[in-house]
């Protein structure tokens, strides 16, 4: 009988592994590199037939929250973000610690080592650690699908989320993966303890204790997990150990298998019986970990003792950026296989907006105004396409600090007394977290003039849907922005004159304004064009 099998990136495996071991409910906020799972979903033609929620939440926290609506009814759940909107969601992530799960919960992490496109690297087990929850991490594209199942079987045996971490290598590279037979979802059932999800102090004390009580069960689970394997080898110099993509990196460098014993650790808590055992048989350890060096760090307080512990601390494999093979070699000792650099063949080419968009056209409006007009002017931007004015030719970006953040960076500057302050936000990102920075300027009446970039979509992802489309100026409206200072304008160069005077006219005005230039994405607009010309 033939198998099943479907070539899929990492992100896609997860999904159909979730909708295999059926999942519900999908909930998540666009961004690299983890879109692609929630796009997966809401393409998939099992997912329609199976009627699983599948849309974007306004950002990562009300995702995460949602899931956990989604658990308490006892039906099995996906939140996935990249690491920087685990922050974003992380109060109710700690505190899921907590009220633990009814329905099983798995978080999907995207970390990014090297920032392929994001404004920092972080490794988001860290934060899984601090909240007491079990850790899976995929080797390969077949674990990121089969951890779906182990994952869902975890956190309903021990009513607790439980987190998938990944990295960018995985999440956009494919390979076979054997599909598993499908499960029913979850019927309906509600919580027998009706206070489960009630943190009170008192219900939390309690129900913290439990979750400090788990982790001697959760490490008993990752020292049988099928994920973690112990691999011996003959020459005891060094013992390695591989987590998550590291293992494939190695591996790479010994086709034929590799000399030295191997824990290769893709479930956590850290195993320390498996650990103990590498440890006891081998001189040194080499711990090779795609992020942050957690495992590294952890190992002298693990084993309670004095090991030789060699990594990304000790300078064995560099401090920053992602893992590869080729540092991986070098970690080994083994001779380097890199060859001379390649020619410059091609200049460099920064990135830039697209031909057509409409940014361009705003941007040299409020270039003209707020940064030649005003000695002091200052322009606060936000996460999205519209950051690009950072660079030349515009130059006219001050700040890009996090979601949500220039608006209230500008109040903060108004606040200090800079004029003009000025911030410059994309109508997805001000729906995500910009619009409680704007409700503190409503309510001080602060002295800021607000750009909300409005081309209809999450353009820098992929051009989702957009929570904001339609809703911009009513949003404004009941925050409590004076509607004679809430000016809709059309970024086009035919219209430069018409907005330069609008933006004086704000400027001028002391108290919140707010800009709207409307115009589609370009590139969402041509991808609608050419499905209608099909």
């Amino acid at each position: 009988m033939a198998k099943n099998v479907m070539m899929l990136m990492g992100d896609e495996a997860i999904a159909q592994g979730a909708i295999d071991a059926g999942v519900s409910g999908f909930y998540a906020y666009p961004g690299t590199p983890s879109t692609e799972i929630m796009e997966y979903a809401q393409h998939s033609k099992d997912a329609a037939v199976l009627n699983i929620h599948r849309q974007w939440s306004a950002n990562e926290k009300t995702a995460m929250e949602s899931a956990l609506g989604m658990s308490y009814c006892g039906k099995r759940a996906m939140v996935s973000m990249k690491h920087v909107g685990l922050n974003v969601a992380a109060d109710p992530f700690v505190n899921s610690g907590v009220t633990g799960a009814n329905g099983g919960i798995i978080v999907v992490a995207a970390d990014d080592p090297s920032m392929h496109s994001s404004q920092n690297e972080q490794d988001s087990r860290i934060l899984a650690q601090f909240a007491l929850l079990p850790i899976f991490e995929p080797a390969n594209q077949q674990e990121a699908y089969d951890m779906a199942f182990a994952g869902y079987e975890l956190s309903e045996k021990y009513k607790t989320p439980v987190m998938l971490r990944i990295t960018t290598r995985l999440a956009h590279s494919r390979a076979g993966v054997e599909m598993k037979p499908r499960l029913k979802q979850n019927a309906m059932k509600l919580p027998e303890n009706k206070r489960q999800f009630v943190l009170l102090p008192g219900i939390a004390r309690k129900q913290y204790k439990t979750l400090v009580a788990n982790q001697a069960k959760f490490m008993e689970e990752a020292e049988k997990s099928p994920f973690n394997r112990y691999i011996d080898g003959a020459d005891k110099s060094r013992g390695i150990i591989a987590c998550g993509i590291a293992y494939n990196y190695l591996m790479e460098n010994y086709p034929n298998g590799c000399p030295h014993p191997v824990l290769k650790l893709c479930q956590y808590p850290a195993p320390k019986k498996l650990i103990e055992k590498l440890v006891k048989e081998t001189k040194e350890v080499l711990v090779l970990e795609d992020g942050q060096p957690m495992l590294e760090e952890s190992l002298r307080g693990l084993l309670d003792r004095d090991v030789k512990v060699k990594g990304r601390i000790t300078g064995e494999l560099p401090r920053d950026g992602e893992l590869n093979p080729l540092f991986v070699r070098r970690a080994l000792g083994m001779a380097d296989i890199c060859g001379a650099p390649a020619p410059a063949i091609v200049a460099p080419r920064p990135p830039a907006f697209c031909v057509g968009c409409g940014h361009i056209d705003a941007y040299n409006a409020i270039k003209q105004v707020v940064t030649t007009g005003y000695e002091d002017g200052h322009v606060f931007a936000d996460i999205g396409c519209y950051t690009l004015a950072a660079l030349p030719p515009f130059e006219v970006v001050n700040s890009c600090v996090d979601m949500g953040a220039s608006i209230t960076m500008a109040k903060g500057a108004a606040d200090a007394g800079l004029f003009p302050a000025c911030a410059v936000i994309g109508d997805s990102t001000f729906c995500h977290s910009g619009m409680t920075g704007l409700l503190d300027c409503v309510i001080e009446n602060s002295n800021v003039v607000i750009f909300i970039l409005d081309n209809s979509a999450t353009a820098m992802t992929g051009g989702q849907d957009s929570h904001a489309l339609g809703r911009l100026e009513a949003i404004c409206k009941g925050l409590g922005v004076d509607e004679k200072h809430i000016r809709i304008v059309n970024p086009l160069k035919k219209n430069h004159d018409e907005m330069v005077q609008v933006i004086k006219e704000e400027i001028e005005y002391k108290g919140v304004s707010v800009i709207i230039p409307t115009r589609e994405c370009i590139q969402t607009l041509g991808k609608k064009n050419k499905k209608g010309g099909e």
